[in-house]
C-alpha cells in the first residue's frame, strides 16, 4: 500500500510529493480541483486554506476532514509525469 512520506508546498497549487516507494510526484492541484465541486473541495480553492495540508497515516488531510488518497494522488502524480 503506498503512503505518502513528505509534502511540500511549491507555490500557485503544486505540492511535491515523496512516497513510500521511493517516487516522488509533483501535483497539480489547481487542475485537479478545476472541475470538481463539494464543500471540502471548495475550501481548497482558497490558498491559504489549501495550505494547511498535513499527513496522517499516510495520506494527504486538510482541518475540515478532506482527505485524498495517496493511491490515487500517485497515480496522478506518475500521469502528469508521462
Amino acid at each position: 500500500m503506498i503512503k505518502i512520506l513528505d509534502v511540500r508546498y511549491d507555490g500557485n497549487f503544486f505540492i511535491t510529493l515523496r512516497f513510500s516507494d521511493g517516487s516522488e510526484g509533483h501535483f497539480n492541484a489547481a487542475a485537479y480541483l478545476k472541475d470538481r465541486s463539494g464543500s471540502l473541495l471548495t475550501a481548497l480553492k482558497d490558498e491559504a486554506f489549501f495550505k494547511r495540508f498535513f499527513i496522517d497515516a499516510g495520506a494527504l488531510c486538510w482541518p475540515n476532514g478532506l482527505e485524498l488518497s495517496p493511491q490515487r494522488l500517485h497515480e496522478l502524480c506518475l500521469t502528469e509525469a508521462a
